[in-house]
């Protein structure tokens, strides 16, 4: 399993390709439907956004709140497809990665590919066990949103799947056609 670490460079995201399984270590951001809209509400305005998502990762999820003793709640990722109307533009802002579960519209396809960026799948499910990977989780903007707010998490050895990977080929995809031909 090829280890990275987060934030990415663009040669790094260029060299992963479609379900490659990778573990991340260093900071993400996590953000869902509610601050997306906020984020690109403040881009189509012309405001700088609340925090720096230049060259990061954004991670759709949640967690939980924080049992004592530990750095997150559960965290599971929120199936992408719900942020597909707010990413071209966040893509196109300048984030670099992205980190979900489920396809892709054909549109974020296009903007991943044109930008250069990355979609990994995280599995639905593992909440408990994605908590373990987190050593730091802060709230850095959109405080009211509660669980929606974003929050910087620091991670350690993060279990990801390259999903999409920066030259648009599509791990989902590939995986229906290995199938067919299998039950041929």
């Amino acid at each position: 399993m090829k280890q990275l670490t987060v934030p990415f460079d663009k040669e790094v995201l260029s060299g992963l390709v479609a379900g490659e399984n990778v573990e991340i270590t260093g900071v993400l951001y996590t953000a869902r439907d509610a601050a997306h809209a906020r984020l690109c509400m403040a881009l189509d305005a012309g405001e700088e956004l609340s925090v720096d998502l230049l060259g990061q990762t954004i991670f759709y999820a949640g967690p939980t709140p924080t049992p004592p003793g530990r750095a997150s709640g559960a965290i599971g990722p929120t199936t992408s497809m719900r942020m597909d109307a707010y990413t071209p533009t966040l893509l196109r802002y300048g984030v670099n990665a992205m980190i979900g579960k489920g396809e892709r519209s054909a549109a974020v396809m296009e903007a991943i590919a044109e930008c250069g960026a990355v979609y990994f799948a995280a599995i639905g499910g593992c909440a408990a066990y994605m908590a373990s990977c987190i050593e730091k989780c802060e709230v850095v903007a959109y405080d009211d949103l509660g669980t929606e707010s974003i929050k910087r998490l620091e991670v350690k050895n993060l279990p990801l799947t390259v999903a999409v990977d920066s030259r648009g080929n599509d791990a989902y995809e590939q995986g229906v056609h290995a199938y067919l031909r299998q039950s041929r």
